[in-house]
C-alpha cells in the first residue's frame, strides 16, 4: 500500500470520529466507563488487527486507549491504516 501524503490524510481523517494526524501517525484516545470496557475494547480491536494483518501502537491507562497507527513498512500512512481506525471506531 502506498504512503498518503499529508493533503489525502487530512481528507480521510475529516471522516473518522476524532482522529488527529500526529507526524507520520494517526491518533485517537478512546475512553470509555471503566478498566474493563477498555479491556473490552482491546479485545475487540485486536481481531480487527489482525484480520487486516496490522498492529497498531497502543497503550491504556484505566479508562482510556491510546491508539497510534502507520503502516510501518510504508514509513507513514496508508489506507490500511484509514480501514482500521474506522473499523475501531465502529467498535
Amino acid at each position: 500500500m502506498a504512503k498518503l501524503d499529508q493533503e489525502q490524510i487530512n481528507a480521510e481523517i475529516e471522516k473518522l470520529k476524532g482522529w488527529s494526524s500526529e507526524g507520520d501517525w494517526i491518533v485517537k484516545e478512546f475512553q470509555f466507563e471503566n478498566f474493563r470496557d477498555a479491556m473490552g475494547f482491546m479485545v475487540k480491536a485486536s481481531y480487527e488487527a489482525e484480520e487486516l494483518n496490522h498492529h497498531p501502537n497502543w497503550s491504556n491507562v484505566y479508562n482510556r486507549v491510546k491508539v497510534e497507527l502507520q503502516t510501518h513498512s510504508e514509513g507513514g500512512v496508508t489506507g490500511k491504516d484509514i480501514e482500521l481506525a474506522s473499523r475501531l471506531d465502529n467498535i
